[in-house]
């Protein structure tokens, strides 16, 4: 076989690396659009055009490969003669001609080049009229950079003029294969001054720095290809002259300036303190190099880390400093560098140039100018090239359009404009001082978005609202509770006995009044009369531990407990009095049946909900009348509630505990619409087949319910059989878009409410409706809405300032449903409960909710987590710090974390981390018992891990992150392990195997001492029936907790 050879020169680093990056060879072009004014004489053209291309080498250089190369070689042909096409635009309008110009560009950006035949210098001459043309210039980028297109422009000039005027030039430059052989050479270097240069970019690692993600990045598509597109912005002229003026007194350029302040906004709209951002240097620091052509060029990285909240001009001239150095050792930084600090990802996905573009040039009686330039010789997301043509200034916003709409880039494009006349107003404003939003922007933050006010009952308490019900249909059914049911008239009467009473012991308004029953009709009989006589209810749940339930009656000092005679055995001790609702009915029976005078305001308290608090001791959040007559106001609205004491109005089920709010969503609407409340007893409530038998006898028209657990029931058979005929409201933690899916395959005729609200707002505060194939692309869970009725939301940063729309930032509420407060406990409420700082009623509250969340362009807002250590376990709130507070309550326990670990997906559980005394001082075993009596089961800890110490970061602080994920092991339990020994019990242990993520289970473990959960127990439920062929109830479950003890109830 013959040996071929090529004569060629090495492509320079910068060649190798666009080599390499620009497979599709597409849209890595430099291009400009040079608008000629005057008498054109095309010969005068084209030998202009000649001489620079005999000029260049660059101009004349083709890319060839031998077989089995990957990397070309450059080789020069000896000449090559220019030649345009022409169009006649003469005929058009001018904006149809600039619309032309711009389709022909976007034609040959798309148009690849033939590296090994074609010639890289592309033109095209466009005809506007007798005197202004165009020229359209197109250069691959190996042959070119942005500086390249300048000095291309500023020779054509040159040498039309010269032409002429009869003149001939002779100056030559450097040819770019020259400079190719130096770079290669200075890489290979092995003297001090290339050691230094090869030390200084080795130091600089940024490998362990998080990608920017800006506001509204789309997820790369596979394959997606280079898709560049760009924005301008003209910066006034006004603002240019203190950027000059600036730049002179600081001793920095301009250039620097507007680096800085895309770093800030960069800063401010990704909350990131360290990050990397491109910088293009042009390649030309010596003289000798100014009129070369070619691929010169190079990114630079430059490393901004935001540590305190530096002045504006201190952050300048951080940045200067960081430019210069690197800005000296620009020569020795190269791709595979860029590699290992970047990945596979683009080498500096964020960019910024700073473009000196050439200005308007004279040749004879003809005018040279940039209209339009483009340069890509790298791929990114986002870059700002900020172009000087004389004394004006314009930011282009260049961009890859597979990731960013365009209208996102105009948001970004304008909090860039702000910040920046922000910033030269005052150059010693902190950073986060500098305004981002423009007017326009902050009115609509603070309120368009906020327009929700709205007539509600101002002079109603919610008790008298559903008395006015029970007068337009006292015998419509109110309650019903299995096999139970009670009018309005029958519910308000006994509700006026209960009321009758507590006036006489004490109950006044502000009084708060435990209420400790289970699910049934006589729970709405105790909280309407507690409302009646003026109190406040305070719901108590029967299943939480004692030393919990009389931690809440201490701290309310209720001076009655209403309760029933069966829960008397589970309660603590009580030294007020006590109402049995089933036990004392014939004392009951005795008390007047008309309604109590009213004697409540709007301002008086309605209830009071513990939730869980950070410190170690439940919170006791305090609701007013007025808040809850607004929330049901909206809810009646909303729903298009109409009293129709035909048929009694909607059917409501509301399936969770009083003990929680959640409920209210359906209690309080119905009583005060005339419609029909089912209260689903637990085990059916947790029972998907269950549910849905009780469903197809009782149509409910409205349901509110955790996304969790309505995951867990529909994994049921009679799965469609369980969702309402009207309304699904969903709530008490973030929906995925997948259980939307599920539910509109499952029912088309219900409408789906995703309804967010902290307990301290009253039940809800914002509200998103879901339409037919409502599916927002740029979400990762279903948009939480936007405000209800009379309430206020206000997405801030950490100085309080409102951020713009895409950026994360805390989310603060206020308006009419705000909380007084937290019962006996002042420091917590003003730490939760601050001064409103936008204008408002002097005595106006912002309630800070803790969560993360964003506005959508259309003002939804979506949740995207916590911003502490507060969780939602099976929609209860749940503060991690109250576990770890009772846990180091043991006198075993020296240190622990508790954290929510998903390490299965959909599967979040408690995990609980603890270092002990000594080794061996207690027992996994030991510790839950000990947590059984004192906190409610949805805070238990699934999995408890013993370690000899806590990680730390380096500042000293317990690394969450470098927590080991629990083995699957079955852990240490009382019961010593026996095998299962029938294929019965085999069947079980599989089930509960696989749904814990444990190894093996012994015959005598508890399903809950393993980790198990009211929840987890549905689905488990569900495979046992499917796996063993018989009927199980819920129930049966929970009475028979260990593998042997259902072993017996199924086999026997």
């Amino acid at each position: 076989m013959e040996n071929k050879t090529m004569e060629g020169f090495r492509l320079s680093p910068q060649q190798k690396r666009l080599w390499l990056l620009q497979q599709d060879g597409l849209a890595y072009k430099a291009q400009c659009a040079v608008l000629l004014e005057g008498n054109l004489k095309s010969e005068a053209l084209k030998e202009a055009l000649q001489k620079v291309v005999d000029r260049h080498e660059i101009l004349r250089t083709s890319f060839q490969r031998l077989p089995g190369m990957k990397i070309p070689f450059q080789v020069i042909a000896g000449s090559s003669t220019p030649s345009w096409d022409s169009a006649d635009l003469s005929d058009r309008e001018l904006q149809k001609q600039e619309s032309k110009i711009e389709e022909l560009l976007q034609e040959e950006r798309r148009r690849p080049f033939d590296f090994e035949r074609e010639p890289p210098l592309r033109l095209s001459l466009l005809t506007l009229s007798a005197r202004k043309h165009v020229l359209l210039l197109s250069l691959p980028s190996l042959c070119a950079d942005a500086w390249t297109l300048k000095t291309l422009v500023e020779e054509i000039s040159r040498f039309y003029a010269a032409y002429m005027q009869g003149e001939e030039l002779l100056d030559g430059p450097l040819q770019y294969a020259d400079f190719s052989e130096w770079q290669n050479e200075l890489l290979e270097a092995e003297d001090e001054n290339a050691e230094r240069g090869r030390t200084y970019w080795q130091k600089q690692d940024f490998s362990s720095f998080p990608a920017l993600t800006l506001p509204f990045e789309c997820k790369p598509s596979a394959g997606a290809t280079f898709e560049p597109d760009s924005l301008d912005l003209r910066i006034d002229p006004d603002v240019v002259t203190k950027i000059e003026a600036i730049a002179r007194k600081t001793k920095t350029s301009i250039a620097v300036l507007l680096l800085t302040c895309w770093q800030t906004l960069l800063w401010r709209l990704t909350g990131q303190s360290d990050f990397v951002v491109g910088t293009l240097c042009d390649g030309r620091k010596y003289e000798e190099l100014h009129t070369a052509l070619g691929l010169l060029a190079k990114w630079l990285p430059l490393h901004r880390h935001f540590d305190g909240d530096f002045k504006f001009s201190e952050i300048l001239q951080q940045v200067n400093e960081a430019t210069r150095e690197s800005y000296e050792w620009q020569e020795y930084f190269t791709s595979k560098q860029s590699a290992e600090s970047f990945g596979n990802a683009p080498d500096f996905p964020v960019g910024f140039e700073f473009e000196e573009r050439a200005s308007r040039q004279q040749a004879a009686d003809m005018w040279f100018s940039v209209n339009k330039q483009f340069s890509y010789i790298n791929r990114f997301k986002i870059k700002l090239t900020c172009a000087r043509v004389d004394d004006s200034l314009t930011a282009e916003f260049h961009y890859d359009s597979s990731l960013f709409q365009r209208e996102t880039i105009k948001r970004i494009a304008g909090h860039f404009e702000t910040l920046l006349k922000s910033a030269v107003r005052d150059k010693e404003s902190r950073a986060s001082e500098l305004e981002i939003l423009s007017e326009i922007e902050r009115h609509q933050l603070l309120v368009e978005f906020n327009r929700t006010a709205a007539d509600y009952p101002r002079e109603k308490c919610i008790h008298e609202l559903f008395e006015e019900q029970v007068k337009r249909a006292p015998h419509s059914v109110a309650v019903v509770f299995e096999k139970e049911q009670l009018t309005y008239s029958e519910l308000n009467t006994k509700a006026n006995q209960l009321a009758h009473i507590l006036r006489r012991r004490g109950v006044a308004p502000n009084v708060q009044v435990g209420l400790c029953v289970e699910r049934s009709v006589e729970m709405l009989v105790g909280l309407m009369g507690i409302l009646k006589a003026g109190g406040a209810y305070v719901p108590l749940n029967p299943e939480h531990p004692k030393a919990r339930l009389s931690q809440q009656l201490t701290d309310i000092q209720s001076p009655v407990l209403i309760t029933q005679e069966k829960l008397l055995s589970q309660l603590p001790g009580f030294e007020g009095d006590m109402i049995c609702l089933d036990r004392d009915q014939a004392l009951l029976a005795n008390e007047q049946k008309t309604n109590p005078e009213q004697i409540t305001a709007q301002h008086h308290l309605v209830y009071v909900i513990y939730t869980s608090g950070s410190t170690g001791v439940p919170k006791g959040v305090a609701i007013s009348h007025g808040s809850l007559v607004n929330y049901t106001q909206f809810i009646c609205q909303k729903l298009q509630l109409k009293d129709t004491p035909t048929n009694g109005g909607l059917h409501f089920a509301t399936v969770s505990t009083i003990g929680a709010d959640l409920g209210n969503t359906c209690i309080f609407p119905s009583l005060v619409s005339g419609g029909c409340l089912h209260i689903i007893d637990y085990a059916v409530a947790m029972d998907g087949g269950a549910f849905a038998d009780y469903v197809a006898k009782h149509p409910i028209d409205v349901l509110k319910i955790v996304p969790s657990h309505l995951s867990a029931l529909l994994a049921s058979p009679k799965s469609r059989n369980i969702l309402p005929q009207k309304y699904l409201i969903l709530g008490g933690e973030a929906l995925a878009w997948e259980l939307i899916k599920l539910v509109s395959e499952m029912s088309g005729d219900c409408q789906v409410i995703n309804h967010y609200g902290p307990t301290e707002t009253t039940v809800g505060s914002l509200t998103f409706s879901l339409r037919e194939n409502d599916v927002f692309t740029q979400t990762s869970t279903v948009p939480i809405g936007r405000p209800i009725a009379n309430t206020e939301v206000y997405i801030l940063d950490q100085h309080f300032t409102p951020v713009p729309i895409g950026v994360p930032g805390q989310l603060y509420i206020s308006g009419v449903g705000l909380a007084q407060g937290y019962l006996n406990q002042p420091q917590q409420t003003a730490e939760r409960f601050v001064p409103h700082p936008f204008p408002h009623d002097g005595e106006a509250r912002l309630y800070k909710t803790g969560d993360s969340a964003r506005y959508l362009p259309d003002g939804n807002v979506e949740f995207l987590g916590r911003t502490d250590h507060q969780v939602k376990i099976r929609g209860f709130r749940v503060e991690l710090g109250e576990i770890e507070a009772v846990l180091k309550q043991h006198e075993a326990v020296r240190e622990t974390v508790v954290l929510v670990r998903e390490d299965e997906p959909g599967q979040e559980r408690l995990v609980a981390y603890v270092v002990f005394h000594g080794k061996n001082a207690s027992t996994v075993s030991e510790l839950r018992s000990f947590l059984k009596e004192k906190l409610p089961e949805y805070m238990l800890p699934a999995a408890f891990v013993l370690l000899d110490g806590l990680p730390l970061t380096p500042n000293g602080k317990v690394d969450r992150k470098a927590l080991p994920a629990p083995e699957d092991i079955r852990p240490e339990l009382e019961a010593a392990h026996v095998a299962p020994r029938t294929e019965v019990e085999q069947n079980i242990a599989a089930v509960w195997q696989e749904a814990l993520h444990i190894e093996k289970v012994g015959v005598h473990d508890n399903f809950f001492d393993l980790g198990g959960h009211s929840l987890l127990i549905v689905k488990v439920h569900n495979k046992l029936r499917e796996a063993m062929n018989k009927e199980l109830s819920i129930i049966d479950m929970f009475r028979y907790p260990t593998v042997s003890s259902l072993a017996s109830y199924l086999s026997g």
